[in-house]
């Protein structure tokens, strides 16, 4: 599941989930996905279309987000969105699970929840990475939220949806990799803000990065930017 390319652009999903993006910010991410040669811009569901339009004839794809950032509607609603928006364009689709059904052990529901949009997403040969928000759960559930994923059929793993209470960490990363083996993709997404912290996760397991300072940890991997400099830039 990792890049072919050892580009560190490769492993990044461009992304810009921010409620008050505008059709020109859009457009920007998309310029510098196609600058940057990106894996793909991660954008909420009524940007896809736009964003497909902007990055058609490129290699980057796009991603969007589905039952974001709760996670707490219909696994049927869901179905419905991963449906729409690849008919917008998406071909990679980041589902939440359901934070509450896998807190009440309800394992069947959770299951057939992923379950739901993986069907309806392999239909139209679309990716599937399920957000499990790990900051929300102990380890004992993460470790169940990634086998579950596991078994409905997902191609990856994600830690964060960047709307909880924290972040991608290296030690959620380094546990879900050892919970889905080497053969499923493990995403982390949410304070990945530097090389450094984009380095520790790939290190950890993870073979795709969410993050919207992708530019940034680029630049700094070509020497264009300094450690310092990102590090401390207020993002």
């Amino acid at each position: 599941m990792r890049p072919q390319d050892s580009s560190i652009a490769r492993y990044i999903d461009h992304t810009l989930l921010k409620p008050d993006a505008s059709q020109d910010q859009i457009a920007q991410l998309c310029y510098e996905a196609r600058t940057y040669e990106f894996a793909s811009v991660c954008v909420n569901p009524a940007q896809v279309k736009l964003a497909a339009q902007l990055l058609k004839g490129s290699p980057v794809k796009v991603c969007t987000v589905v039952g974001f950032p709760l996670g707490a509607t219909a696994g049927t609603v869901k179905a419905y969105e991963t449906q729409q928006a690849i008919r917008d364009g998406a071909t990679e689709i980041d589902m939440v699970i359901n934070v509450g059904a896998l807190k009440s052990q309800d394992y069947v529901r959770v299951k057939e929840d992923i379950g739901t949009v993986v069907r309806a997403a392999h239909a139209n040969n679309a990716v599937v990475k399920v957000i499990i928000e790990a900051a929300l759960l102990t380890d004992e559930e993460k470790v169940i939220a990634s086998h579950l994923s596991k078994l409905a059929g997902a191609d990856f793993v994600k830690t964060s949806t960047g709307f909880g209470p924290g972040g991608a960490t290296a030690e959620d990363v380094a546990l879900m990799r050892k919970v889905v083996g080497p053969d499923i993709g493990v995403k982390a997404a949410g304070g990945v803000r530097n090389l450094v912290d984009a380095k520790t996760m790939i290190a950890a397991g993870a073979t795709r990065l969410g993050a919207s300072a992708g530019v940034r940890i680029v630049k700094e991997a070509d020497g264009e930017v300094s450690e310092t400099a990102v590090s401390t830039a207020n993002y």
